[in-house]
This record gives structure tokens, C-alpha cells and sequence, in this order.
């Protein structure tokens, strides 16, 4: 089992050479990832090139024994493909080195080992801006790969603005919502990089809601207006709002609380039954204030929440007479890291009469949205189990990527959040 478990690792390193580089924990015993910058939950891992800001990098892994781990910092174009880039272009320093900072769980019923890392570290730094990927290997076994995570350094040589607007077109206004985006020059720049030339051919914009790849769009010149570039009323700008993210509490293990049903100890682990979760497609919209599919590690009656939380079984259970035939059900939210994949996927139970799903978590609070994926497609849709509403909360983030013809790398000039 071993030996075929470090044949899949392999070849998933191979395919990281050539292929778009994810969001994942390569192995069931890695748990809760956080990549943030300053090492503040809930903050995204973006740092400013200028700035000389650095992210912190948490994870666990199960166990009780402590691992030999190292990480390794590549350069990715604008499609998170690794580029042609040199570790000597893209930093100053070492791009790759132990992970550092460790500590072991402490009165818990799961065993695991708790590592942290800032990056960049104190004898390094970030040369040029543009997307950049963390990974975490086995300094015993290099190809083993534990984990890897996206993160951006940005300049702030070009300013963009974000503007949340009604449809173009006119259309289901009350569900969908327009995201225009205007690239101007930042006459207040005083980075080291040249200021780039506002040309579209050279220009890339993307945008991000909320933390959802699966949906990334990236938007089409429209024309100026003076000297800035406008990407606007296209139909590539209009998403689907969705509905406030579902959540939970699982901070409290003495007792069941916030949609928690029940919560209870078996066998040497915890447990956690959620309420029944609701098709929410024709109902109203909830307005609550809630983390748009964030995650924060947090327990009730201990202090220290890294080392001192318990991982609880959460189980999942969407009652449905019929099972769709034509897609499937997703959980979504940076507790699976945004993907929608097996490990994502709930399966309808017939005897149940639902589709349920179970996930091994970290004490803490949790938000969520249900997905519906059609078969053959990989975008998901809100509307089929979550209704979209115009009055959800949320947060659309523009990238703004630059590649003049000779440069060899796309360059992150500026980002903008609405």
C-alpha cells in the first residue's frame, strides 16, 4: 500500500510540472491548510511586492510522530502553469527550505502535529510579482508531495477599480449581478519595476468570487474611456449571485451548537451530526453575517486553538426524495479548498433518502454553499439548491496581469476588491 500510495505522489509531482497547479492536500493525513498573509485568519494570501509583507503557512498532519518537511516556492504564469523563470529571477534568497516551526497536539483525542512556516522567510524576498505556488514535500522522500497552495504578490504599478453594477442587458437583475473593471495609471507608484504601458494586448484581467476557481473569469477589453481601460457589459461579467453561506459551530464538543444537531465521543473520536440541510432555491434571501465559505480553527474551553483543538467527524445529510440524474452535489468553501472533487462530492444514500457526506475537521467555525454540477461540466450552479439573490454578500476580486512582448513572465500590476 505504501509503495502504491508514493506512485500516486510521483506522478501527481510529474503532472505538477505541466499542468494548472491546484489547491490540495495530496495526502488524507494533511489537514486544515492556511495559507494567509500576516498570518490572519480569513485574510487572503495576497501580499503587495513593495510592501515587504509576508504570509504565514499552518497545517497539520495526523500522527503523532514529528516529519522531516521542507517547502519550495515556484513561479506560475497568469494559468498557475509553472513558467520558465529561474529561482535567482523571482527571489532574493532561498526559494526553498525546512519547514521550521512545529508543535504537537496536546489533550486530544486525534493525535497530529501542528507546522507553520512564514514565507518569505527572514533571508529572503520576492523579486518580481506575478502567481506563485507553495509546496510542501518530505525532505526523505522528495517526491512525496503533502500539500500546495496559490499565493500572489502584487505591484501596485497600474490601479484598478471594481464596480458592482445591475446587468447590461437588463436581465433577472433581482440574480445576477455585473462586475466592470477600469485599469488606470498609478501616477503615485514609486516601485523599482516599469510602470507598464496600458495596452489591452498586453493587459489580463481576472475575477474571483469569493474564493471560487471554478467560476474565474477572465473579462474581455470593452474600450477606453480617456486613458484607462474599461472591461465592461460583456456577458463574461455577469455572475450568479447565489445566497449567504451556510455554516456551522463546531467549537463547543461538550455540547451541540450552532446547527449542530448532535455531538457526541465513539470509539476514541468525536462525532458530529449537522441539521438536515434545506433546499433554499425558492425560499428568501437569509441575511446573516457570515464568512463567504472561510473557515476559522477555534475552541471554546482551551487556549490554544492550534494544538489544543480536536478534529471532529462532521457528517453532512441534504434530504431528497430522488437523486439527480444529471449531476451531482458539491460542498463548497475553503474547507475543501474551493475544489469540486471526489473528496467535495455527497452521495445519495437510497435508504436515507439524502445525500450525505462525511469530513474529518478541525474544531472551529465553518461556512459553505451547496453546488450543483451538471454532468460533463465543472462549473458549479447556485441556483438548483441555493436560489441567487441579489442582496448576497459578495466579495469580487480583480487581478490585472501584464506580459509585454518581451517579457518572459506575467507580471501582477494591480488588484482591486468590491
Amino acid at each position: 500500500m505504501r509503495k502504491l500510495i508514493l506512485l500516486v505522489v510521483t506522478i501527481a509531482a510529474t503532472t505538477l510540472q505541466a499542468q494548472v497547479i491546484p489547491d490540495s492536500s495530496w495526502m488524507e493525513s494533511v489537514r486544515t491548510v492556511v495559507l494567509s498573509r500576516g498570518g490572519v485568519e480569513g485574510e487572503p494570501p495576497v501580499v503587495t511586492l513593495e510592501g515587504g509583507e509576508r504570509m504565514l503557512l499552518r497545517f497539520d498532519v495526523l500522527g503523532a510522530e514529528v516529519g522531516n518537511y521542507r517547502y519550495r516556492i515556484v513561479h506560475c504564469d497568469s494559468h498557475w502553469q509553472r513558467d520558465d523563470l529561474q529561482p535567482y529571477e523571482y527571489m532574493n534568497g532561498f526559494e526553498e527550505g525546512p519547514v521550521s516551526g512545529y508543535s504537537s497536539s496536546f489533550t486530544t483525542l486525534t493525535d497530529y502535529v501542528h507546522y507553520y512556516q512564514y514565507i518569505p522567510n527572514e533571508q529572503s524576498r520576492f523579486l518580481v510579482s506575478g502567481n506563485y505556488v507553495v509546496t510542501v514535500y518530505d525532505e526523505e522522500e522528495p517526491d512525496s508531495i503533502l500539500l500546495t497552495r496559490r499565493f500572489r504578490v502584487s505591484e501596485t504599478s497600474l490601479k484598478a477599480r471594481v464596480e458592482v453594477v445591475n446587468p447590461y442587458d437588463g436581465a433577472s437583475i433581482r440574480e445576477r449581478r455585473e462586475v466592470d473593471v477600469t485599469v488606470t495609471e498609478n501616477r503615485d507608484y514609486r516601485g523599482d519595476a516599469l510602470p507598464p504601458t496600458l495596452n489591452p494586448a498586453w493587459v489580463e484581467v481576472v475575477v474571483q468570487q469569493n474564493g471560487r476557481w471554478d467560476n474565474e473569469r477572465r473579462l474581455t477589453f470593452e474600450g477606453f474611456d480617456g486613458s484607462a481601460l474599461c472591461y465592461r457589459r460583456k456577458p463574461e461579467n455577469i455572475f450568479l449571485c447565489g445566497n449567504t453561506f451556510r455554516w456551522f459551530d463546531i467549537s463547543n464538543i461538550r455540547t451541540a451548537t450552532y446547527n449542530v444537531a448532535a455531538i457526541e465521543e465513539y470509539g476514541g473520536e468525536w462525532f458530529a451530526t449537522l441539521k438536515p440541510l434545506e433546499d433554499r432555491s425558492n425560499g428568501n434571501f437569509i441575511a446573516e453575517q457570515v464568512l463567504n465559505g472561510g473557515f476559522k480553527v477555534n475552541v471554546w474551553d482551551r487556549t490554544n486553538k492550534q494544538t489544543e483543538a480536536d478534529y471532529v467527524w462532521v457528517n453532512f445529510l441534504l434530504p431528497m426524495r430522488y437523486p439527480y440524474m444529471n449531476g451531482g452535489v458539491y460542498v463548497a468553501g475553503e474547507m475543501t479548498n474551493w475544489c469540486l472533487d471526489d473528496h467535495s462530492r455527497m452521495t445519495y444514500r437510497p435508504d436515507l433518502k439524502a445525500y450525505t457526506l462525511r469530513m474529518l475537521l478541525k474544531q472551529g467555525y465553518y461556512s459553505y454553499q451547496l453546488l450543483f454540477v451538471p454532468a460533463g461540466e465543472s462549473v458549479g450552479r447556485t441556483d438548483v439548491l441555493e436560489g441567487d439573490f441579489f442582496e448576497a454578500p459578495n466579495v469580487f476580486t480583480a487581478y490585472v496581469y501584464f506580459r509585454g512582448p518581451n517579457d518572459r513572465y506575467d507580471r501582477l500590476v494591480a488588484t482591486a476588491s468590491n
